[in-house]
């Protein structure tokens, strides 16, 4: 029996289809993230969880109950929202526990409830304060603990980070993390930041044009992309992208010297078909005689040193690529290089539809 379960989710507004046909089902404890751009239909599908839109068809189901038509407060959902979404007049108390004093709950219950609620955020020496005296991290941390608060069979994250500073964003990913460790609590989670959803989930949705592109687990999405969408979107430098063609000998990237297909792809790909290749940052290296692999001449424009990795642009024909390189490496703009990188690294897709031809 799935914690949750979406059934063929549609919504339209008028002639405009928003969600055209979601199918979910989550296990009790899991994560998942809705990861795509603005306008995919993540918060759209959200709401609709959360009671706040109803959808134009399909079903969802809580175990084994429709919560179709039921009133949010009656779904067994609790959500935490983009804002904070503070009672500015109550103190950090009386904001974590209002949900619990509405359904009223015993004050001894409550309170302890909410005692308990801070010292699992760590909050607990803020009880007295008003919203006003808090600083971002801790009005987020208030806004979790009144939905953790009230122990519901499912949360519901609408960017909750989106506000934050980028220190601040770290820290409370690593917070989340511990606490769904903790309470093993279902989630659905909906953010536009990739590096979230990689930290985050234990499957991530990415979503386009009101549907599901690709659904895995983080592993799966970064190194097995099911689309060209999905393999740009994931991954930070993004992966390359480069044109190429079929030959009788081989696989030829932009009019470079050709090389044998890998036996991974061969069944799936025959001679004359357009294809576009996919190469991630960190998989590519400078060549050196003792170095194997497939082998891209490029000429050097830029370098940026980021600390950890020197991120290297550099042109192959008319098409750029982008190298995540040890930081020392010594390169000078306007020089000739050869990179290289293992055909395990080689991703092909359909140029026509861009779906992966990886037959593994």
């Amino acid at each position: 029996m799935s914690a949750l379960e979406i059934r063929n989710i549609q919504k339209r507004y008028g002639d405009v289809e928003t969600l055209k046909g979601i199918n979910i089902a989550l296990e009790s404890g899991e994560f998942l993230v809705l990861l795509g751009s603005s306008g995919c239909g993540k918060s759209t599908l959200l709401n609709i969880i959360a009671g706040l839109a109803e959808p134009s068809g399909g079903d969802i189901l809580i175990g084994e109950r429709s919560i179709l038509g039921a009133h949010p407060k009656d779904r067994d959902i609790a959500m935490v929202f983009q804002s904070y979404a503070l009672y500015p007049n109550m103190s950090v108390a009386r904001n974590i526990g209002f949900g619990l004093e509405m359904r009223k709950v015993p004050t001894a219950e409550r309170e302890k409830a909410v005692r308990d609620t801070a010292m699992l955020l760590q909050i607990e020496n803020l009880l007295d304060r008003k919203p006003g005296q808090l600083s971002g991290g801790q009005r987020q941390r208030v806004a979790i603990g009144r939905a953790l608060v009230r122990n519901p069979r499912v949360f519901l994250f609408d960017e909750p980070l989106s506000n934050l500073d980028a220190k601040l964003r770290m820290e409370m990913r690593t917070e989340l993390k511990r606490l769904h460790q903790l309470l093993g609590t279902t989630v659905v989670y909906v953010t536009h930041d990739q590096i979230e959803a990689m930290t985050l989930a234990t499957r991530i949705a990415v979503m386009r044009d009101g549907r599901i592109e690709q659904l895995g687990t983080p592993e799966e999405i970064y190194d097995r992309p099911a689309t060209l969408y999905v393999a740009g979107f994931v991954g930070s430098p993004q992966m390359n992208i480069l044109d190429a063609e079929l030959t009788g000998s081989g696989l030829r990237i932009a009019g470079e010297e050709a090389f044998p297909l890998p036996e991974t792809f061969r069944s799936a790909v025959t001679a004359g078909r357009r294809v576009k290749v996919g190469v991630r940052p960190e998989a590519l290296r400078l060549a050196s005689a003792d170095v194997t692999g497939i082998r891209l001449p490029a000429s050097i424009e830029v370098m940026e040193l980021t600390g950890p990795e020197l991120v290297t642009t550099a042109r192959i024909g008319e098409q750029r690529i982008t190298a995540c390189l040890p930081p020392r490496t010594s390169l000078m703009p306007g020089s000739a290089q050869v990179f290289c990188f293992d055909e395990a690294a080689l991703h092909l897709f359909d140029a026509e539809n861009g779906r992966s031809l990886l037959a593994r």
